[in-house]
């Protein structure tokens, strides 16, 4: 399972390391895509396979599963990561989630996300504040 946060540096190459934690896990070949929230989303090749699996099946008469499948699948990318823990990050993706500099890279259990640092702060900021609500919601809805 990937979990925590960790701040890392893109550098004038657009490298960049992962996590020592997450290594192992995710193997020396990952997909990068664009995620929501104008951050990059890091998947293992398994777990890709499951997520573009269920996003194949989806209803392709609806413009809305188009446009999604669209926006996954044309920003998707098979990284490698080498042997320092590397990977190279394509200029579109860097443009895409505005990365410079440092970056936050948290894990999402399955997931990986790479953020803007300024930006992971602030939507860090505006979730913790709302965290008791979050959490109301999904206790009412039966999630916890």
């Amino acid at each position: 399972m990937l979990i925590g946060e960790y701040i890392h540096t893109l550098d004038d190459k657009k490298r960049l390391s992962l996590p020592v934690k997450f290594r192992k896990e995710m193997g020396k070949k990952i997909v990068l895509t664009s995620g929501l929230e104008n951050c990059l989303w890091i998947f293992t090749l398994k777990q890709w396979e499951k997520i573009s699996g269920k996003l194949s099946e989806m209803n392709m008469l609806k413009a809305d599963n188009r446009s999604f499948n669209r926006y996954m699948f044309g920003s998707a990318t098979e990284v490698e990561v080498d042997a320092l823990g590397r990977m190279l990050v394509p200029d579109f993706l860097v443009e895409r989630a505005n990365l410079k500099g440092k970056v936050a890279i948290i894990g999402v259990q399955d997931r990986a996300e790479i953020w803007n640092e300024e930006a992971w702060k602030a939507y860090k900021n505006v979730v913790e504040k709302e965290a008791d609500q979050l959490a109301e919601k999904l206790g009412s809805a039966g999630m916890l």
